[in-house]
């Protein structure tokens, strides 16, 4: 454990922090059933449980380069799995009434309410964050991580209820197929649907927060129309379509598009470091960082083998040390990008000064840990 890497570690935290959450909310839920005598919800909530950290894991292992803090990953999730899903839920059930005149479900609702309100109120968080958070959103790949996890969280609500239903209706008939198909469709082929939705919502926001350009409010507009119509189009097939209409549509619009942001987002992560590694020589000359840390903050690798060496001679504490050295690295690396792109010069001024403070600290945590202590750790 002395020698495992923060992202693991940071992992790790988040995914059983998350996992707790979840398990609370399923009690929660299969309590409510019990007193409302609601057989469905306790399956339901079981169900839901299983897609939940495979989904939060890919978003987490995206965010490697610079590690959005847990608190806040957490919040987007808990944002997600509560106040999103039950704001859409009190909406959306709203429109049904209003309607359908009270008579039942209309599938109008579906096509329209439903990825109206509930992509906006996924996407509620992230701008929250790019507008109130600043120094936590630095563009498209900390855009894409919040939306997906705060969808991760709205999905595993929304699972409860579909799966719920599917039990009850199984119970009823005796048939067993409608709970296994709907399980199939929403756990194992498309877990990542309502966070493919979001995502490009985030898409544009973080194009926004990385634009100093005037009509850069456009980005996140587009990036929520290109969501809700993705969600318009998956709810089209599964209420007029059923399995057949899903396939076609899973095949011909969600899979080219998931691969479409497979390749952009590994385009950003490329991105984001080259800016970084173009930026550490500045930052030596500067006598910010040692000469001999350039090469190794400039790739993941390096720096997790740095960690790794800095743990197993000197402890725990002392690797931890280096991962917040590295982090802060990362974060004037960022902010010299932002520099080009018209940050006011008082912000940049001030960003840098707290940063370079975290530089020192953490080197001073390294130099008192080591058994050698040069001015800059070089392992």
């Amino acid at each position: 454990m002395s020698q495992a890497s923060y992202f693991r570690r940071r992992t790790t935290t988040v995914l059983t922090v998350v996992f707790v959450l979840c398990v609370v909310a399923a009690l929660a839920l299969v309590l409510l059933a019990v007193l409302g005598n609601d057989g469905g919800l306790p399956a339901g909530a079981a169900l839901a449980l299983i897609p939940v950290g495979p989904v939060v894991g890919v978003f987490l292992w995206l965010d490697r380069w610079e590690a959005e803090p847990p608190k806040l990953l957490l919040a987007a999730f808990g944002w997600g799995a509560s106040v999103a899903a039950l704001t859409a839920l009190a909406i959306n059930s709203t429109a049904d009434y209003l309607v359908s005149g009270g008579t039942g479900d209309v599938p109008g609702t579906a096509l329209v309410s439903a990825p109206l309100v509930e992509e906006a109120v996924k996407a509620a968080f992230v701008l929250g964050i790019w507008l109130f958070l600043r120094a936590e959103f630095d563009g498209v790949i900390d855009g894409v991580v919040y939306a997906g996890i705060t969808a991760a969280g709205f999905a595993f609500t929304e699972n409860i209820t579909y799966f719920g239903r599917a039990f009850d209706v199984a119970g009823l008939s005796g048939e067993h197929g409608a709970l296994v198909e709907t399980f199939i469709v929403r756990g194992v082929f498309s877990p990542f649907a309502h966070p493919l939705f979001t995502v490009m919502t985030g898409i544009g926001i973080g194009i926004a927060a990385a634009s100093r350009r005037k009509h850069r409010w456009l980005a996140p507009i587009l990036g929520y129309a290109l969501a809700v119509g993705l969600h318009a189009a998956w709810n089209a097939s599964a209420t007029f379509g059923g399995m057949r209409g899903f396939v076609w549509l899973y095949l011909l619009v969600m899979v080219p598009v998931g691969i479409g942001v497979i390749v952009f987002l590994g385009w950003q992560r490329r991105r984001e470091q080259h800016a970084i590694s173009s930026a550490l020589p500045w930052m030596s000359e500067a006598g910010w960082i040692a000469p001999s840390e350039v090469e190794l903050l400039a790739s993941l690798r390096g720096r997790k083998q740095w960690r790794k060496t800095v743990a197993a001679r000197h402890g725990r504490q002392a690797g931890n040390a280096v991962r917040e050295y590295q982090a802060a690295v990362t974060e004037l690396a960022f902010l010299r990008r932002s520099m080009g792109r018209g940050l006011p010069a008082w912000q940049v001024q001030q960003r840098t000064g707290e940063l370079l403070a975290q530089l020192d600290a953490a080197a001073a945590r390294v130099r008192a840990l080591a058994t050698v202590a040069p001015r800059r750790y070089e392992p």
